[in-house]
């Protein structure tokens, strides 16, 4: 079936033009087209067709030396694969089971091609099962790799027929490489490049299980030992313990049931007025948004029978949702901005406007850290150990081998400026936020000693850098959509690029500190017209480029740079309006103490979001249909066990390092004397004792289109 199927491919891809791309090649789907380009005997013929295994093992059935080595130089492993060769091809004679199941586990020429049909995974488990017993010292294992056929040399990448091939395990890549080469070139009667291999050594697995580096017992020796002191310090607190607040605070920060119940206890928020409610759910949603599109990454990845679909799909109105989840980072960044100065703005109050800045900079560089090493450690080392399945490894959202060069960069936040190869991608947020949060306290200073003035410079500041982000667009004719390291690095990851929201947040924290206390007094239709502007701003950014495919350097200069003062403005909106009581329906669901627990597990869940969503897309086994519906029931389970597994790394991790850097550096809170108070640039107003310590959170998406859109959690501890 083979033969005269790539032959027709190839007859299809001649009459396209050889530099036709994917969209003209898709469009060959037309019922019409078939009859104009396709002779009716063609189809005859492939009804025909053999498998890729029977024409394989036909083809070879007297294997020798050079069939399997374009090399002279043969080597010990060529000849141990001969001899298997040999032995399976005489077995295969005579019908052995275990050759009729190497056989068996071979993948088809997919049917559908002419649809996106481009992947046949065969049986990964029937092959890599084989162990056939030759001597008491020798078996024959089965060894799954993925051939590629490339369709035409000038041809996008992606259009490769890909189908599962399964060999005895002592030859090499190479050997089977060499093999499939000369069997299409035999039965297509054409010369594939040298430069296209067809057999890769990352695509093949066997049964045999490497043995553990180093590393990768640190890391489960590490993992076990906070395991052992989460499990102890749980039992002593719940058979030891009388009371939550005898318990020996070491002991609390390791203790599950301590720590679980922070997670799942719902606070009142109306007996803090300092709590934003809305928050809560603002930050919730922002993540869903993130989780949600990075599974159409995974879709994209994963071996379709529809993929030609996905096209019709990328410019469908409901694709506007997923392609521009970019601003859920901008949402997290104006958060970040946000409550950095509700924060820190009423902490220099209380002390006559001193800000201990280093302090600063180690309890966020504590509380940020600790579960972002273990997870370089478990993407790295973890990962690769659970599960298996013919795409382990290639639905990666990252290389993480590179973690082994870059790691240090990573844990020194400068990742997004000091290499292109980024160890775990979505922290590139982290990186600028971070950066962002060491430049904030001298806005901070600035605001409290000349309050409108210093806002009216940020404000500026703020224009500046959203004109620096324009200039290099149209000067440097740079797309957020093109292909390559330099628009991510100077468009994407760049601190000044991504600042505009941080600074509004900034703002808007202001604003919000000065009239605090303050009633706002709006009659029917001014609320209808902020709620107006508000959507409208929301609506612009998401829908005003629905149907371009491609945009003017200067348009979408102008786009990139508006929008991303845009939409922080239309958060502004709907923050004032949830906290002084218009927001209505949006209040109560925003607002809703549901919120709270997956709030608290925001910044764990999205540091391993990508780690559940590469586990599940590696353990397909068999080919998947593309559909908005068949994403979101991918959608809801990866963000079950996300939620599950961000739990089981709060309480192992985030909590323990969280309680333990409190005790090491406790936060002192002292209290406002009557001269700070008169001193005091703001209103004084009458709160709870207990200061508001909403947490904030960021993360970050890559789409289909190969942009990534990002955002982050990290906790704000001034």
């Amino acid at each position: 079936m083979v033969r005269l199927g790539i032959t027709l491919w190839l007859s299809l891809l001649t009459l396209a033009g050889v530099n036709a791309n994917i969209t003209n090649i898709f469009a060959l789907t037309n019922k019409q087209l078939y009859a104009e380009n396709l002779a009716e005997e063609q189809y005859l013929n492939v009804s025909k067709l053999r498998s890729l295994a029977v024409e394989f093992f036909d083809h070879y059935s007297n294997v020798s030396l050079a069939d399997i080595s374009l090399d002279l130089n043969v080597n010990a492993g060529d000849i141990k694969c001969l001899a298997d060769m040999a032995l399976l091809s005489k077995d295969l004679s005579s019908f052995k089971y275990w050759t009729l199941k190497m056989i068996d586990s071979w993948g088809l020429l997919p049917s559908g091609v002419l649809v996106g049909n481009w992947w046949d995974l065969g049986n990964f488990d029937e092959c890599i099962a084989i162990d056939h017993a030759v001597t008491t010292f020798h078996s024959i294992k089965g060894k799954y790799c993925l051939s590629k056929l490339a369709l035409a040399p000038s041809v996008s990448s992606m259009m490769v027929i890909k189908t599962a091939v399964c060999f005895p395990a002592s030859c090499s890549a190479a050997n089977m490489d060499t093999m499939m080469r000369r069997l299409f070139q035999t039965l297509l009667n054409v010369e594939i490049s040298a430069d296209k291999q067809i057999v890769d050594e990352a695509t093949c697995q066997t049964a045999e299980k490497k043995p553990y580096d180093g590393l990768t017992i640190f890391t489960i020796v590490i993992l076990s030992i906070m395991g052992a002191l989460v499990g102890l310090s749980t039992i002593y607190d719940y058979f030891f313990s009388q009371d939550e607040k005898t318990l020996n605070p070491v002991v609390k920060a390791f203790s599950a049931r301590a720590n679980s119940r922070a997670i799942f206890r719902i606070v009142d928020t109306k007996s803090n007025p300092n709590v934003i409610d809305c928050l809560h759910g603002i930050r919730c949603l922002s993540f869903i948004w993130v989780v949600y599109g990075h599974e159409y990454l995974v879709a994209a990845k994963s071996p379709n029978i529809n993929l030609g679909d996905m096209l019709t799909w990328l410019n469908s109105f409901y694709s506007e949702f997923v392609l521009h989840g970019i601003y859920a980072v901008d949402t997290f960044f104006f958060l970040s901005g946000l409550l950095l100065v509700l924060i820190a703005l009423r902490s220099m109050e209380r002390t006559n406007g001193k800000l201990n800045i280093p302090m600063m900079y180690v309890h966020r560089y504590l509380r940020l850290t600790p579960i972002l090493a273990f997870a370089i450690l478990i993407y790295m080392k973890i990962l690769p150990l659970l599960g298996n399945g013919p795409l382990q490894g290639s639905v990666n959202f990252d290389n993480y081998s590179a973690c082994e060069d870059t790691w240090y960069l990573t844990l020194l936040y400068v990742q997004n400026v000091a290499t292109n190869k980024l160890c775990l991608s979505h922290s590139w947020y982290l990186a600028v936020d971070m950066q962002l949060y060491i430049f904030a306290p001298f806005l901070l200073i600035a605001l409290y000693k000349w309050g409108k003035k210093a806002a009216a410079g940020i404000f500026i500041l703020m224009l500046l850098l959203a004109c620096c982000l324009f200039s290099i667009m149209v000067i440097k004719d740079l797309s957020l959509g093109a292909q390559g390291d330099e628009s991510m690095r100077k468009l994407y990851y760049a601190t000044n690029t991504r600042a505009s929201p941080y600074l509004i947040g900034i703002l808007f924290g202001y604003f919000l500190h000065i009239n605090r206390g303050k009633e706002f007094k709006l009659n029917f239709f001014i609320a209808l017209l902020g709620w107006l502007v508000g959507l409208s701003l929301i609506a612009t950014c998401m829908f005003a480029v629905y149907g371009q495919n491609t945009l003017p350097i200067v348009e979408e200069a102008f786009y990139v740079t508006l929008t991303r003062i845009a939409w922080p403005l239309s958060l502004c909106w709907v923050v004032f309006a949830c906290m002084h009581g218009y927001g209505g329906l949006a209040n109560s669901f925003l607002s809703s103490p549901l919120w709270q627990p997956i709030s608290k597990l925001s910044y764990s869940a999205y540091i391993f979001h990508m780690f559940i969503e590469s586990l599940n897309g590696g353990i397909t086994r068999t080919s998947t249909y593309f559909s908005d519906y068949q994403v979101m029931l991918r959608f809801w389970s990866d963000f079950g066990f996300t939620l599950l597994f961000s739990y089981f790394m709060h309480i192992l991790i985030e909590a323990p390092f969280a309680g333990l850097e409190s005790l090491l550096l406790p936060t002192k809170r002292p209290s406002a004397t009557p001269a700070a108070v008169a001193q005091s640039k703001f209103p004084e107003v009458k709160t709870s004792a207990k200061e508001s310590a909403v947490e904030e959170t960021p993360k970050a998406i890559p789409t289909p289109n190969e942009n990534e859109f990002a955002t982050d959690p990290e906790k704000t501890a001034v």
